[in-house]
């Protein structure tokens, strides 16, 4: 008599409250397919889940195409575009140009001289 038993691991996934829908881009690929996914690993017996392998799980940005995985805690910039309890979208973190003035200052030599008119060109 034979008795054949199959034992694995399998995944279950689902997106983070806060983070459904989100799209953002994946720093391996460069494309706009990462998303926020919570993997929940099991031990599984006779396809079976039996044990979990994490007590949390792991809350990872994973990319679509190339199935790349990095850690949320690792990107602030996807962190700070949570959506609030109230429904309300965060706000993404992007950083300001040096060159550019503050909001409602003129840029500097603002109406100091006209612009020249636009030449024709020449041809020689």
């Amino acid at each position: 008599m034979c008795l054949i038993f199959t034992c694995g691991e399998h995944t279950f996934r689902k997106e983070v409250e806060g983070y459904e829908g989100l799209v953002c881009r994946c720093y391996n690929c460069g494309n706009y397919s990462g998303s926020v996914i919570k993997s929940h690993p099991w031990f599984t017996f006779c396809f079976i889940p039996v044990i979990p392998l994490s007590i949390k799980g792991y809350e990872d940005i994973s990319c679509r195409i190339c199935n790349f995985q990095q850690p949320l805690e690792h990107r602030q910039d996807v962190q700070g575009m949570r959506r609030g309890a109230d429904g309300t979208p965060g706000v993404p973190l992007q950083p300001q140009p040096s060159g550019v003035p503050p909001q409602g200052q003129p840029p500097p030599g603002w109406g100091q001289k006209a612009p020249e008119p636009n030449q024709p060109m020449q041809y020689r």
